[in-house]
Parts: C-alpha cells; structure tokens; sequence
C-alpha cells in the first residue's frame, strides 16, 4: 500500500474517533458514537494488516480469533453488576499490550545492537513505566471491586517516601539504559518489576469511595500507554487514538473529582474511608423510621412526582427493570418520573447510566445533579434505592465529616423520603447516613429487587 495512502486512511480513522469520542458525550448520540468508532477501529486494523513490517498473517488471525471468543464471552457472561470490575481488566489488558510491544521493541533492538534515538528511547521507557502501572494497578482495582481482597484503604508507614523512592529508581534505571546503551539486561527487567510493584502500591491505599476516579484514571493511563507505543513502533493512529483516551479520562477524572469537591492528589494520597467512621457524628439515641410495602405504595401510587437516586445497592440487586416497571406504572396513575444521577454514584463513571439504559429507561429522565437538585423540593417522595454518600446531608452540615464539601444530592429537601437497604450499613465512606434518622425519611428494609416487585403488586391493588 502506498504511504500517501495508508497515511491517508490512518487520518480518516482518526477522525472517526474523534467523532465518534463527540457523540458518546450525549446518551442520545452514544450508539452512533460507538459506531463510528468502531468503524474507524476497523479501518485502522485493515490499514495495518497491509503493512509488510507485520509478523505473519497467520499469528494474526490466530490471535484475533482468541481475542474475539474471549471479549465475546466477557460480554455475554459478565452481569452489570460486574461491569466496573471488567472495565478495570480491560484497563489492565490495555496497559499490558502496551508493555508486551514497547518490551518486545527494546529486546529486539538490544539484541541487534541497535542504538535507538532519544526520542524512541524515551518513549519506549514510558511505554514500560506506564503500562506496568496500569496493568497491575488495574488488577489491584479489579481485586477491590471483586471483593477479592478488602476494599479499604491499605497503608502503612513511609508509603509514600517508598512510592518516591521507587518512581526515582525506576527513573534513574530507565536514564541509565538512555545513557549507557549496552547488551545489559538486567536494568530493562528492574524497570519493568519495580513498576509493577509501584502500580500495586499506589492503588491499594484507595478506598471504595473513590473506585470510579481511579477506573477513570487508569483508563487514561492505558491510553497515554498505548499513545507512547505508537511512537515506538511509528504507527500513527495508534498515538491519537491513545492520546484521545488518556486526554478524555484524564478530564472525566477531573470533572469527577470536582463532583466530591476533592482534588485529584486527595483522591490518590488520601487514603479515603480507612477511618471515618470515627470522624462523622455517631447515630447513638436516633432512631430509624421503618415503613411497610403497602404504606410505601400507598404514597408513590397517589404522588405527583417521584425521584428515584440509584446507587450501588441498585446495581447489586440487579433491580434495574423492577424500577423501570414501578416508574411506568407511577405514570400511568398521572405521576411524574425522573432519575436524578450523582456523577459518583456506583463503581465506575456512568455506572447508573448504563444500568438504567439496560432497562429502556427514556434518557431524557435521567438527569445530573445540578439538574435535579432544585426539583426534589417540590416532589412528593424521593426513592433512594442502594445509594448512601451522595445523599448523606453530613457534606452540608458536618465540618468534621470525611464528605463535608461534597456537592451532594438533596434528597432531604423532598416532601418525604423511602430509603431502600439491606441494612444500616454504612457506605463507602465509612460514615452514618443522617438522611436515615430524618423525620420525613422511611426506611424500607430488603431486597431491591423483591421490594420493587411488591411495590408493584400493590400499587396496581390500589
């Protein structure tokens, strides 16, 4: 293929990218979006696979066919509940590929002898730092949200003079094998471990509560990864493709890290949640008010207008289309649905938008935060399913709280308010929830799901 050509097609992949990176910022855009994203993918993988630098078609289809059945299986086998913890594998994998080729590049070129030029040899050595980071840091997140090891924060003494004194070595290696290019190895196999280690170290201190910062900044992560491995191996789309993800998740990180009014060094260094149960107000002599099924859909069943805020407790209930059913059978009595949407509310970004989305909720019911905000003063109930932290009124009146700050919403403003839990856990913060303990609030204790379910039952009684 010529190389005004391949050229030429790598622009309009790119492009496409862009494109498609625009409409997946609006729900009603978003599968279009995708589309053209994909096609874009698509166009760049054909372009590539004409280059005569490739391996060997064989490698190639074998590789793709494996690739395909397992993101096959992956989609159709993970639950929703389960997408954060498959998004931040993916990070992982992403952050691996990056590793794979940016190693295998310098291997290849010290075993020639080849001196590479600094610029390739400063890329390649940020490929390897930061593919490293991300895929162990990525798995360490996964381990988090599967619950496969705690999700508290984990700290210890000097972590962070141990985490400096790593990044310097890791640095200082990677200077050294600049500097001093030589058949040596063993510093190439230093940077790579060290990395891995400092991947884990800087992601095990992160609570649970700050789980969708950190899936966002992986993200970007393994797109500057992937950006740095494009310059290695000269391949233009792959360097704006991974620019486009590691600049937009770097943003998502930042847009979210203003939602909690907390900064990103605090979100990374802060160590969120370890000890804040003994930092909020303690609920000694408060007391809950229970509400019973048929009272509860007695109120939603004659209100005007309900709020519904998802939260986690949604998403592990797998409660999505209960909700769907109760809010069109809320409307068909004369009431008025909406969402209102915390943009931290779940495990990852967007967690409570593609949940609901799963069910057909319209997308123009879903609203954010700010758009919410002034409209639960005037509604009728607030149904908070599973969601804790982001409606604890603590983050507007308790100075000494871990939240206090955090733009919040105000579910306590609604006429009156049913709380769906299991229990009085705390949420991830670690700290009680004063919405609970509102005179107008009603605790609904049990399965979202099955709660939901009788709702409806006894909502279509009435």
């Amino acid at each position: 293929m010529p190389v005004a050509l391949e050229l030429l097609l790598y622009l309009v992949a790119a492009v496409l990218f862009v494109l498609g990176l625009k409409r997946l910022g609006s729900p009603l855009t978003a599968r279009q979006g995708n589309r053209m994203s994909g096609v874009g993918m698509l166009l760049a993988i054909v372009v590539t696979l004409f280059d005569h630098g490739i391996l060997g078609y064989q490698e190639i289809i074998v590789g793709m066919f494996i690739g395909s059945a397992v993101g096959f299986w992956m989609a159709r086998s993970v639950k929703m509940t389960s997408m954060p913890q498959m998004v931040a594998l993916l990070n992982g994998f992403g952050g691996g590929a990056s590793l794979l080729v940016g190693g295998a590049e310098f291997l290849k070129a010290e075993l020639a002898g080849v001196t590479p030029t600094i610029d390739i040899g400063i890329t390649t050595q940020l490929s390897l730092l930061i593919g490293s980071v991300t895929l162990s840091g990525s798995l360490i997140a996964w381990a988090k949200l599967q619950e496969v090891m705690t999700g508290k924060p984990i700290t210890f003494p000097l972590q962070k003079v141990i985490n400096g004194g790593l990044f310097a070595a890791i640095v200082g290696l990677a200077a050294y094998q600049l500097i001093v290019p030589q058949q040596v190895l063993w510093p190439f196999y230093t940077v790579i471990a060290l990395a891995l280690v400092l991947g884990v170290l800087l992601v095990i201190p992160i609570g649970g509560a700050d789980m969708p910062v950190v899936i966002s900044l992986l993200n970007s992560y393994s797109g500057i990864a992937a950006s740095m491995t494009g310059f290695v191996i000269h391949n233009n789309v792959l360097i704006i493709a991974g620019a486009l993800v590691g600049s937009s998740g770097i943003i998502l990180s930042q847009i979210m890290c203003k939602a909690m009014n907390r900064s990103l060094a605090n979100v990374l260094f802060g160590a969120f949640g370890g000890d804040a149960g003994a930092i909020g107000k303690s609920s000694e002599g408060l007391t809950v008010r229970q509400v019973t099924v048929e009272d509860a859909a007695v109120q939603l069943g004659y209100a005007q207008l309900v709020i519904v805020v998802p939260g986690y407790g949604l998403a592990v209930a797998q409660a999505q289309h209960a909700v769907r059913e109760l809010a069109d059978l809320i409307e068909r009595r004369g009431g008025e649905v909406k969402y209102a949407i915390h943009p931290v509310a779940g495990r990852m970004p967007g967690h409570m938008n593609v949940l609901l989305a799963e069910a057909n909720v319209p997308y123009e019911k879903l609203c954010e935060m700010d758009q919410i905000n002034d409209d639960f003063q005037r509604a009728d109930v607030a149904l908070v399913i599973g969601a804790n932290d982001v409606v604890n009124p603590a983050a507007r009146t308790d100075e000494g709280s871990p939240i206090y700050g955090m733009p919040i919403l105000n579910a306590d403003h609604a006429k009156s308010i049913i709380v769906m839990k299991r229990g009085m856990s705390a949420g991830f913060a670690g700290i009680e929830n004063e919405l609970f303990y509102n005179p107008k609030t009603a605790m609904l204790f049990g399965d979202a799901k099955k709660s939901l379910t009788s709702l409806v039952t006894e909502i279509k009684a009435l």
